[in-house]
């Protein structure tokens, strides 16, 4: 917000941004629900390096997830993705 406020202690600055609201616990909830890594440190390659994402395994509560290195194909990582839905399995 721009212009002169009254604050306890004086005036804001013109030009000068107050601080923006804190964002709840539940508007943050949204941000970080799929992050997919596209670097990760590689020990062969001794740098960080772009990764492959790859279905690993599919679990009853969730998917998990391998990275491996482009250039020398190592697992850098994994990651597990919880299913919301309870999965039906079919014999």
């Amino acid at each position: 917000m721009k212009g002169n406020k009254k604050i306890p202690g004086g005036m804001i600055p013109p030009g000068y941004r107050t601080a923006p609201k804190p964002r709840t616990l539940e508007s943050q909830k949204g941000d970080f629900e799929k992050i997919q890594a596209s670097l990760l440190y590689c020990n062969r390659c001794q740098r960080p390096m772009p990764v492959r994402e790859r279905l690993l395994l599919v679990l009853p509560d969730g998917q998990l997830f391998e990275y491996r290195c482009q250039r020398c194909g190592n697992s850098v990582g994994e990651r597990t993705e919880k299913n919301t839905k309870p999965v039906k399995i079919i014999l």
